[in-house]
């Protein structure tokens, strides 16, 4: 078993910046794929970015290129979403992932963690 809590929500204003992380315990998260997602209100949730457990450059949705950037730590068992020009349509409630493969089929979750983009 993995869990995962992320942190770093709030408000920003649009066109501002926002960290996330995400603390994984249970295992360590350098056997697993590692993702991002979001689910906006009304929406279904849907994939932001995600990295494999070799590591190397991650895969972005359209809508986080350029503005996004996740990255991991394994040896602080912790990945990073890092999020610049944001925008109301960012607002969402973000999850953490991680998965034995990057299809995030059978994933562990964390609870979420909601921002809100002020206009």
């Amino acid at each position: 078993q993995v869990q995962l809590v992320e942190s770093g929500g709030g408000l920003v204003q649009t066109g501002g910046s926002l960290g996330l992380s995400c603390k994984a315990s249970g295992r360590a998260i350098n056997v697993y794929a590692m993702g991002w997602f979001r689910q906006a209100p009304g929406k279904e949730r849907e994939f932001v970015v995600a990295i494999s457990w070799t590591g190397g450059y991650p895969t972005y949705a359209d809508f986080a290129k350029g503005r996004f950037t996740m990255s991991r730590d394994n040896y602080k068992n912790t990945v990073y979403l890092q999020m610049n020009r944001l925008q109301p349509a960012d607002t969402a409630v973000y999850y953490c992932a991680a998965d034995s493969s990057m299809s995030f089929q059978a994933s562990y979750w964390g609870q979420g963690t909601q921002f809100t983009v002020s206009s």
